[in-house]
């Protein structure tokens, strides 16, 4: 089933023209309303009226986060603010939040791209969706909510954390769809087996889980532990929010990127040269309906690849390969760079691992080491110390394989690594900065 037919299923001739006519208002608009994309644009020496064709789009300059930060808080906004109805802002850990801004049309816009969303993962009217997405400055949970009204769901808006409440109302409430980070997933699992709740038997059938990366192994997790159909979501505030893309039920292969809104490229992070559909390097997303807060060429810092192809859904936007990391969380380990989806990667195929783990990075002797603390199952832990042994072994060596580095494996016992209600933190990096 798809929501918009009209635009979902739209021929790349005409998607590529409608972005160009898009493209050209949102750079002219910009120019003369935002002061910094006006000097940015006039040190690269580029006018609006010079992008003539979309190759164009590449002689624009990049938008970076620090450039939302330089600007807090308003300082991007091209609307004025009588006209944004909804402010929201980032969770960054650092320094100040990058903040956005959405005018009416683009918070009716951002519902329309959450039910298109949500109906390419396979929830319809009638469903009941758990939404369990941090409600607040947090875009998820308002950005899930919304698109689930639009599609005519029954929405439960849970919010993150009380786990305990959460399994209580998805078996009283009859919880159909689950939203949340797919690590909360796993945690919700292990929480109802602790409860005594076989959550498998719940109504749950569909997870739609993002604002983290996840390997193929973890959905496979996912998927037998919670019972359900794990679609991956993807977004980030900048840009909207959820929504911008996501895997359809039928392939599950992909991120569909709603092109009639954004117009990606894939760079390469070190040249921020453009590389061909096909090749992996770090996503560049330029907005090209919003009002309130317009991104020309914003680069998330994500690492995937586009895929063209036709998909069997019928949808015919270009998707985008899973998220295998991002460029600003990877590791450089003596000159080797490691990305946690890697080490997620072999870590889920060890039987008796669990998918909880953690990687600390520290300096000795000014060489840099890698501890990978995984945690393993009840029957696994009361084995005897030659099989922990060989685990142990098995993990370091198949790290050794893929990444060409050594590192010490340290398995502990079940839920000693601590559990995160939101973004699971993968990487204690101990070095001196």
């Amino acid at each position: 089933m798809i929501w918009n037919d009209e635009f979902e299923t739209l021929p790349r001739e005409a998607i590529e023209s409608l972005q160009l006519k898009r493209l050209q208002q949102v750079v002219e608009r910009v120019y003369a309303t935002v002061p910094f994309y006006r000097a940015q644009f006039d040190r690269a020496d580029i006018k609006p009226q010079a992008v003539k064709t979309l190759d164009d789009l590449r002689r624009l300059p990049f938008t970076l986060k620090q450039d939302m930060r330089d600007n807090y808080p308003y300082g991007l906004f091209a609307t004025p603010l009588d006209q944004i109805v909804r402010i929201h802002a980032s969770s960054g850990t650092t320094g100040k939040p990058t903040v956005v801004g959405y005018t009416k049309r683009d918070i009716d816009n951002w519902a329309e791209m959450m039910a298109r969303s949500f109906v390419a993962a396979g929830a319809h009217r009638g469903d009941v969706i758990h939404n369990a997405y941090g409600y607040g400055l947090f875009t998820g949970g308002l950005g899930a909510h919304y698109g689930a009204e639009k599609v005519g769901a029954s929405v439960i808006p849970m919010s993150g954390g009380n786990t305990k409440k959460q399994l209580m109302i998805m078996q009283d409430f009859g919880s159909t769809v689950l939203t949340c980070t797919p690590s909360y997933s796993l945690y919700l699992a292990e929480a109802a087996a602790e409860e005594g709740i076989d959550i498998r038997q719940l109504k749950l059938r569909i997870g739609i889980l993002g604002a983290e990366p996840w390997s193929e192994k973890m959905r496979d997790e996912i998927e037998d532990k919670v019972g359900i159909k794990a679609i991956d979501i993807y977004g980030l505030s900048e840009i909207l929010g959820p929504g911008v893309g996501i895997e359809c039920i039928e392939a599950q292969s992909g991120l569909h990127i709603w092109e009639d809104h954004f117009i990606p490229e894939i760079i390469n992070p070190d040249t921020g040269d453009v590389l061909p559909h096909g090749e992996q390097g770090e996503l560049v997303i330029t907005t090209i309906t919003k009002e309130g807060i317009p991104m020309i060429r914003y680069r998330t810092r994500d690492i995937t690849r586009i895929i063209p192809e036709p998909c069997v859904c019928g949808r015919t936007h270009y998707r985008l390969a899973r998220m295998c990391g991002r460029s600003d969380d990877m590791l450089i380990i003596r000159g080797v760079n490691v990305f946690p989806s890697q080490i997620e990667s072999v870590l889920m195929e060890i039987e008796g691992v669990e998918p909880h783990y953690q990687l600390i990075v520290d300096r000795d002797d000014n060489l840099d080491t890698l501890e990978v603390q995984v945690e393993v199952n009840e029957q696994t832990f009361s084995d005897e110390v030659k099989v922990m042994q060989d685990q142990n072994r098995r993990i370091q060596k198949e790290i050794k394989d893929l990444l060409g580095i050594n590192c010490h494996v340290r398995l502990v016992e079940p839920k000693t690594i601590a559990r995160s209600e939101g973004k699971a933190q993968r990487v204690i990096d101990n070095r001196p900065k």
